[in-house]
């Protein structure tokens, strides 16, 4: 009887052994063809328009480039939410702005290249972007804000933040009294609350106010006169500028592409980053 049960025994660790080995090339199999998220920014957003133009995610019809990010993407509002979303999700792929890249999520080489400072001053990374800050009305402390992010305080604060500075100018302080409000892309307002900080303790007469959305949101408001300067993370278009809009360049970003920190993907192309966010590629086996 102690032999049978012996036999009995040794048999069912077979079968156990045998099923859970299954289980997990099941498993593995299974996490080879997941479905890629795709996280996509809102539409209005300047991070979005210059992803698309960047890596050519549109379509021309009757000479207008329209949008062509899958509808099945998942939207989110702001860098913050899109970072926590890839962070929270080991099948997803976003994109941010270079300068608020941390540790919780994974930045792509592009075509070999590394997302970095350095490569893009060295023009080896391409996919960069202006900074823009846009205004329609003038006052002393406006002037005097935009003047002081030019200054060379401000270049070491855009330089310390992961940003590469636009241009030095000569810059001396007015100290002009009053409020101002700055509205607009929710990727260039970290970087202007550090401007606002520094600028604040210079001229403790005025006061500024910022509001975060995105860029199309941040040139409507400028339009209307209720905020005093616009945050825009892209190219202005032609239509924009004819409305009467002054631009200023504080900083050139760079945009990258990031995964989930257990992603095992570390390099793609231009051209499969694009298939991806047309929904062409879908699973990311595909990309193995």
């Amino acid at each position: 009887m102690k032999v049978f049960d012996k036999i009995v025994a040794t048999l069912f660790a077979v079968l156990v052994v045998s099923a859970l080995s299954a289980i997990s090339l099941t498993s593995m199999k299974a996490h080879q063809s997941e479905n890629i998220q795709i996280i996509s920014r809102e539409e209005g957003s300047g991070t979005r328009g210059a992803f698309v133009e960047l890596f050519e995610v549109f379509e021309k019809i009757n000479n207008k480039k329209i949008d062509k990010i899958d509808q099945k993407a998942e939207i989110t509002n702001s860098t913050a939410v899109m970072i926590t979303s890839v962070a929270n999700n080991e099948s997803a792929i976003g994109y941010i702005s270079l300068g608020t890249l941390n540790n919780s999520v994974k930045a792509l080489l592009i075509d070999d290249i590394r997302p970095s400072v350095a490569n893009i001053k060295n023009k080896e990374y391409t996919i960069a972007r202006p900074f823009n800050v846009v205004t329609i009305k003038e006052n002393a402390l406006i002037n005097d804000f935009l003047n002081f992010t030019n200054s060379l305080q401000a270049q070491e604060i855009i330089t310390k933040a992961g940003y590469i500075p636009y241009e030095s100018k000569e810059y001396t302080l007015t100290k002009p009294s009053g409020k101002i409000v700055i509205a607009g892309s929710s990727s260039i307002s970290p970087l202007i609350e550090k401007l606002k900080e520094a600028y604040l303790k210079e001229n403790k007469n005025a006061t500024i106010e910022i509001q975060q959305s995105d860029s199309s949101t941040g040139i409507n408001l400028t339009l209307q006169g209720i905020a005093d300067i616009g945050m825009v993370s892209r190219e202005l278009s032609q239509s924009e500028l004819a409305k009467g809009l002054n631009t200023h360049i504080l900083a050139i970003d760079g945009i990258a592409i990031i995964v989930n920190v257990k992603n095992k993907i570390n390099n793609l192309s231009k051209a499969q980053i694009k298939a991806i966010f047309e929904g062409k590629i879908t699973k990311w086996s595909e990309l193995k």
